[in-house]
């Protein structure tokens, strides 16, 4: 049976949390290494993992408003751009080698990461209470995102780079900063870009990262104000909306990524037999679970 929901304030205030040392300094840097992964791991998307480390709404008054206590935020938002940005460098190194090999086992690996912090972030949508609009928004969030990745590869057309489509591949990028759970890369997968992305990223080449990072800042702050609008006014439905993104794209993830790369092609890159390699997602499956609880409960031990 549902809670009945709170009157709710009608502007709720996100505020910076406070500064804890250096292991909150480090955690962060942290959060920001795997965000920065997640911006270009396939089947995830940087916004869900801001979401999943309670950074997400933060982040977005601080895009929105960047003047306003420009310092303090500044000084809690600089670890985890400088982890988003290794993170983003060094997974476009390690892409080439254990996508190109191991794709399953490490989406595995960060599926299960991402499906340890689910009942958190459900708690965290309940805060001021759950009745029928947020129901019906999470479904309608969780449905959306499916259908999107399952029906993303069908009807994308192939696109040669060029410096307007890295531009454009920017956008979709901060979309996924922007919108938790909309996996650009699968996008760039299936536009023919991924591979070339991050091999560019990797090879620090400028007619490649200039583009996308000019893409990606537009994006955040044109659209940050919005997304901060939304949570002051309609807390409980927009973090609703934010779980079913979230789980969509990790339901989306078994058929669009994980299932296709366990095919005879896939089998044979990986010099595995399927029965081996679906035992050995599943145990990565479970170290991401258990990583990510470890991690929690890190965090609730050096974070506010």
């Amino acid at each position: 049976m549902l809670k009945t929901k709170p009157k709710q304030s009608e502007h709720k205030e996100i505020t910076i949390p406070e500064e804890k040392g250096l292991a909150s300094w480090l955690i962060r840097l942290l959060k920001g290494v795997l965000i920065g992964i997640g911006a270009i791991l396939p089947g995830l998307s940087g916004g869900v993992l801001a979401v999943i480390f309670g950074v997400y709404d933060h982040m977005m008054v601080f895009l929105s408003s960047p003047t306003e206590n420009f310092l303090k935020r500044l000084k809690y938002f600089l670890p985890i751009a400088i982890g988003g940005i290794i993170g983003l460098l060094v997974f476009s190194i390690a892409v080439t080698y254990a996508f190109g090999s191991y794709e399953p086992i490490f989406v595995c690996l960060f599926l299960g990461f991402v499906a340890g912090t689910l009942p958190t972030i459900f708690r965290k949508a309940g805060a001021e209470g759950r009745g029928g609009k947020e129901m019906i928004s999470l479904i309608l969030a969780l449905g959306a995102i499916v259908t999107l990745m399952l029906l993303g590869g069908s009807y994308l057309p192939r696109i040669a780079p060029s410096f307007p489509v890295w531009i454009g591949a920017g956008f979709l990028i901060g979309l996924g900063v922007i919108v938790p759970g909309l996996s650009t890369s699968n996008f760039l997968m299936y536009l023919g870009l991924y591979d070339k992305m991050a091999q560019g990223v990797k090879d620090l080449e400028p007619m490649v990262v200039i583009p996308i990072m000019a893409g990606v800042v537009m994006t955040v702050i044109l659209l940050a104000k919005a997304a901060t609008w939304m949570f002051k006014t309609h807390y409980s439905i927009v973090y609703h909306i934010l779980f079913g993104l979230v789980l969509g794209s990790c339901v989306g993830i078994v058929p669009t990524i994980v299932w296709p790369a366990l095919q005879p092609s896939g089998l044979d890159q990986m010099g595995l037999s399927l029965l081996v390699a679906i035992g050995l997602c599943i145990l990565a499956f479970i170290l991401g679970t258990l990583l990510s609880f470890l991690f929690s409960f890190l965090e609730k031990k050096y974070e506010t």
